[in-house]
C-alpha cells in the first residue's frame, strides 16, 4: 500500500489464546482502499480466529484493530457492521423458509431501517450476484453455488467498505469457482476492499494484490502473491514443493 494512503483496516499485534492454545500471536498487517488481501495458511493457522477478532465475534487478548481509524476492539458485531465491515462465513446458513430476497433484505435492514429502501437495495444486490431468477424462491432450495452467492449478497446488503470472505469457494466445481472469482473481482472494482481466506490457491493468487501467510497463529510471510508462494516458510508450512513447481493453470 502506498505510504500516503490511509489503510481501510489496520491490525496491530493481534493475539488470542484459548486455554493452552495460542490461536493468534502478535499478528500485524493492513489493507488499503480497494485492495484485495489474501490470508492463507494450513488448517489451524489462526485465519478464521483472526476474522472473528476483526469482526467482533471474539475479543483479542492483546492488539489493536482499526477500520477507517475507528477502534473495533470491544465493539459488538452489529456495531462493527455499521462502521462498514461485512463478512461471510465458512458454513452458509440462510433462513431456509424465507425467500432469497427476504434473506438479503435482512442484511440491508442493518443499515437501512426503512423497509422500502431495504427491499430496493436487496433487490439490486440479488441481481448483482446473479440470483434474479431465484429472487422469490425459498433459500432452502438453492444449490451450494447459489447459497454461496446468497451469502455474498447478504454481506453486500450491509453496505460494506471492507468485506471479509471466509472460504466462499469451498465445495464448488471449477466452473462455479471461476464464476465466483469474476463476481469478487466485480465487487472489488466497485470500490470494496476485500480480505479473503481461501484454500483454492489458484483463485487466491489471481485475486490478491498482496498475501499474508499464517502458521500456528503467527505471520510467516507477507508480500506480492508470487513472492509469498515461493517463500521457504510458506512452502514448508503450507504449499509444498509440488505447488511451487506446478505449471500455471
Amino acid at each position: 500500500m502506498p505510504a500516503d494512503r490511509e489503510p481501510v483496516l489496520a491490525v496491530t499485534g493481534l493475539s488470542k489464546r484459548f486455554g493452552g492454545l495460542q490461536a493468534v500471536r502478535g499478528v500485524t498487517f493492513d489493507l488499503g482502499p480497494g485492495e484485495v488481501l489474501g490470508l492463507i495458511g494450513p488448517n489451524g493457522a489462526g485465519k478464521t480466529t483472526a476474522f472473528n477478532l476483526i469482526s467482533g465475534f471474539l475479543v483479542p487478548d492483546a492488539g489493536d484493530i482499526r477500520l477507517d481509524g475507528h477502534r473495533l476492539v470491544g465493539k459488538k458485531p452489529h456495531e462493527v457492521c455499521r462502521l462498514g465491515l461485512g463478512r461471510t462465513f465458512q458454513i452458509v446458513r440462510p433462513f431456509p423458509r424465507m425467500s432469497v430476497l427476504d434473506n438479503v433484505k435482512i442484511g440491508a435492514l442493518g443499515r437501512l431501517p426503512a423497509i422500502g429502501a431495504a427491499r430496493e437495495r436487496a433487490r439490486a444486490i440479488v441481481v448483482e450476484v446473479g440470483l434474479e431468477t431465484k429472487m422469490h424462491a425459498p433459500a432452502g432450495g438453492l444449490t451450494l453455488a447459489e447459497r454461496k452467492r446468497l451469502e455474498l449478497a447478504r454481506a453486500l446488503a450491509t453496505g460494506p467498505r471492507l468485506l471479509l470472505l471466509d472460504e466462499v469457494m469451498a465445495g464448488l466445481n471449477p466452473t462455479e469457482t471461476a464464476a465466483i472469482v469474476d463476481l469478487i473481482r466485480a465487487i472489488n472494482r466497485s470500490g470494496v476492499a476485500i480480505l479473503l481466506i481461501e484454500h483454492n490457491m489458484r483463485a487466491v493468487m489471481s485475486l490478491s494484490h498482496r498475501i499474508v501467510a499464517l502458521s500456528f497463529g503467527e505471520k510467516i510471510a507477507e508480500g506480492p502473491p508470487a513472492e509469498v508462494a515461493s517463500h521457504p516458510k510458506v512452502v514448508e508450512a503450507y504449499l509444498g514443493e509440488a505447488y511451487v513447481h506446478a505449471p500455471p493453470a
